[in-house]
């Protein structure tokens, strides 16, 4: 289950300071008359040009860092078969992890070394979270191991080793079919606010 990250507080921030620039420029334009058209004309010129960078630098960032909920619908829990999950993920650098569970009932333990992992090891482990909803940003390439901190649990086969590939790695159709609805749903919304943004600094401009 993989969800889109969007930047909207960025993105958002970025298109109020691009359309203040355009109305000072507008302005500016009205109040000097036919003396400054050229000039301004100019601005204009350059104010499309960037936007139409910003908004083609923008959607391939949006569009390839995405979530992955571990375990599917039914979250990080012992009942899932995690690593077979997994192997129908592909887990790229920018994506984030979503630990979900009952808090109090399980946690997330990161482990450091196969030999942890397979050993359940806890005693080694190099971070944990007990929230019920934890994020890991996948930040590197190589291979991450995490397990239940909840004694007997990791014995009992709730853990997980992941190996995160480059940013533009292939997915594999496995990874692609665990898509949500919801996170297609947003996607196409995210493209066309967009493109619907794109369309109206367009005419806005001419």
């Amino acid at each position: 289950m993989r969800k889109h990250i969007n930047s909207d507080r960025d993105c958002q921030q970025h298109l109020r300071l691009f359309f203040i620039y355009i109305d000072k420029a507008r302005i500016a334009t009205f109040q000097r008359g036919q003396e400054g058209s050229e000039e301004m004309r100019s601005m204009e010129g350059n104010s499309r040009i960037f936007f139409l960078l910003f908004l083609l630098a923008l959607i391939p960032k949006q569009a390839s860092a995405a979530q992955h909920v571990v375990g599917g619908s039914q979250g990080w829990d012992e009942s899932v078969d995690l690593n077979s999950w997994a192997s129908g993920q592909t887990f790229k650098v920018g994506d984030q992890l979503v630990f979900k569970y009952s808090s109090g009932l399980h946690s997330v333990v990161e482990l450091g070394s196969e030999t942890a992992y397979k050993n359940c090891d806890l005693g080694t482990a190099l971070d944990s979270k007990n929230t019920g909803d934890d994020v890991v940003k996948l930040s590197k390439v190589g291979t991450r191991y995490f397990a239940c901190g909840t004694l007997g649990h990791c014995d009992q086969g709730m853990k997980m080793k992941i190996t995160t590939v480059a940013g533009n790695a292939p997915s594999t159709p496995a990874s692609a079919s665990t898509t949500s609805g919801a996170s297609a749903v947003q996607s196409f919304a995210t493209f066309l606010l967009l493109a619907a943004l794109s369309g109206i600094s367009l005419l806005y401009l001419l």
